[in-house]
């Protein structure tokens, strides 16, 4: 088990501060009904992964976790967990601080007046029954065996711990909402007593406001838009007393309109690539954030403007380098396999987490609440309706400026995106997708485009699954197979030319950018190899690339 502190960075970069204590590392570990500690494990990976030193699929459903702390000296101490799956107690010096459910999303809690000097014991308790399809599990395997899309599960701390001290004063919380049209910043900020903001691009200040907190607006003396062939940041402090935490935003605007998406007012064509944010040693979890930023750095290589994160609540390092590289970003919730009230109820709850969490960043320019019916399929038709527009009216609750694709790849109920997946081979494609009627026709598909009672209403159309093709050469499972790169290239060039010559489609997501365990069908291998040249992928990947709108369509 290796003596370096696991992912030193700094792990929530929209709301940073200069002191914190990073408690990733080694901790103690064991499984059972009962209190036990009798193994070493290295925290924040899985005991599933490699690298946590356990690497056991199914350690048990309930989980046990210890470690002494030093508490630093602070007014205000907290303590935050990136996510933990699935239910977690969390039990400081023997008093119980904090429950939480949702394997996914983040949570703290207040150490103050519990914690202090050189020896405090932390334990925490999870709860994650490896066989409950009714939990948002995503692509993790409820069986004892992987099979085709779902891959060895996770269970437990996934995502770094950390310490924070406070000033009593200080900034709790800061929502960041950009108008470009203004050339203007709102904030929404939560503090203890008067603020101070200045923005800041390119280490010159541009805007500065001081007052009571609450909502303020900054004018910015400088207007650069956010994309990503330009991804410009501003930076952001915000002082409260003593407290000072950094932040960062991009101007940019996204609409769907007249059939197209659009970016900072022009039409905007997606070529995204499936991401499902897996990894060799540490499954979900990164080993190390130079990983999560090649990931970024790849599918820029490979000509793709954006990635669609697929079933999973990315770590915000990602989403920090996809905002600092420039990289657009389809937010996906991972869904649950079996249907049942409390099924839903935390997919609602989970969901809402993870848009206020993520919605201040401007890579994020569409969410996914769900894929494919997923764990609904088999319900009565009036449950699966009111799912999937309770979904979307309650993502456009939480964030109104961006579009929502309500149920991806079919059986839409209120949606902003026309999605749909095709994994039929070049030549069907080339003539399905020349006009709306073949495009939208149920009769060639698993499932419609639109449940009953909804319609096509002119939103953009946007292929977002298609191609999954593997060499055959490599065993494994995929939606289709090319014997050698050179068969893999002309494939993978027929399908995106299939899907952009003249006709309808505004976009696409190709599957995938990387293969995941059983699962060969990503441009690259499952350690980030390249199965072909890159730069050839990338000509191929944007393809038509300068075609005009009256061309397109």
């Amino acid at each position: 088990m290796s003596s370096e502190r696991p992912r030193p960075e700094y792990p929530r970069p929209r709301l940073e501060r200069r002191d914190w204590v990073n408690l990733n590392g080694e901790w103690e570990f064991g499984a059972g009904p009962e209190p036990r500690f009798d193994r070493r494990i290295l925290v924040p990976f899985a005991p599933q992964a490699e690298l946590s030193g356990i690497g056991e699929r199914m350690p048990g459903d309930r989980l046990w976790y210890r470690r002494r702390f030093a508490a630093p000296a602070a007014e205000r101490l907290l303590l935050h967990f990136g996510a933990v799956d699935y239910r977690a107690e969390v039990r400081v010096n023997g008093r119980v601080v904090a429950r939480h459910e949702g394997g996914h999303t983040p949570f703290r809690a207040d150490l103050t007046g519990v914690a202090s000097g050189s020896e405090n014991e932390l334990v925490v308790i999870v709860d994650d029954p490896m066989t409950d399809a009714t939990l948002p599990r995503g692509k993790q395997s409820w069986a004892r065996t992987n099979e085709t899309i779902f891959y060895t599960p996770t269970s437990g701390i996934w995502q770094t711990v950390w310490l924070e001290p406070l000033p009593a004063r200080h900034v709790a919380a800061l929502r960041v909402i950009p108008d470009l049209d203004a050339g203007a910043v709102e904030l929404q900020v939560d503090a203890g007593g008067p603020v101070e903001v200045t923005a800041s691009l390119d280490g010159v200040e541009v805007g500065r406001w001081a007052g009571p907190p609450g909502r303020c607006r900054i004018a910015l003396g400088t207007a650069k838009a956010w994309s990503p062939e330009s991804p410009r940041l501003y930076d952001l402090s915000v002082v409260c007393g003593d407290d000072e935490v950094r932040s960062y935003f991009g101007l940019r605007k996204v609409e769907t309109r007249e059939g197209r998406f659009w970016l900072n007012g022009e039409p905007y064509v997606q070529r995204l690539v499936l991401d499902q944010g897996y990894f060799p040693a540490g499954l979900l979890t990164a080993p190390t954030d130079g990983d999560l930023r090649r990931d970024v750095e790849l599918a820029k290589a490979l000509g793709f403007n954006g990635a669609r994160k697929h079933q999973k609540v990315e770590d915000p390092r990602w989403l920090y380098w996809a905002d600092r590289l420039g990289l657009l970003v389809w937010a996906e919730m991972p869904s649950f396999l079996a249907y049942s009230a409390d099924a839903e109820r935390r997919l609602l709850m989970e969901w809402q987490a993870a848009v206020e969490r993520d919605r201040d960043h401007p890579s994020i320019v569409a969410w996914v609440p769900l894929n494919e019916s997923f764990g609904i399929q088999e319900v009565d038709a009036a449950t699966h309706e009111r799912l999937v527009v309770r979904l979307y009216e309650l993502t456009h609750r939480l964030d109104p400026g961006r579009p929502v694709s309500s149920n991806d790849g079919q059986q839409h109920g209120r949606t902003d995106l026309c999605t749909l997946h095709d994994y039929d081979p070049p030549a069907v494609l080339a003539g399905r997708y020349r006009n709306l009627e073949t495009a939208l026709d149920p009769s060639v598909r698993p499932a419609p485009p639109f449940l009953p009672g909804h319609s096509y209403q002119g939103q953009p159309i946007i292929v977002s699954e298609f191609g999954g093709i593997q060499l055959a050469a490599a065993p494994g499972w995929a939606y289709g197979e090319a014997a050698g790169p050179e068969e893999l290239l002309a494939t993978y060039r027929a399908l995106i030319e299939a899907l952009m010559d003249p006709g309808p489609v505004e976009g696409f997501a190709y599957t995938q950018l990387a293969d995941v365990e059983q699962e060969r069908n990503g441009l690259l291998t499952f350690d980030r190899q390249p199965k072909a040249d890159l730069a050839r992928f990338r000509e191929a990947t944007e393809a038509n690339k300068l075609r005009t709108k009256d061309a397109r369509r």
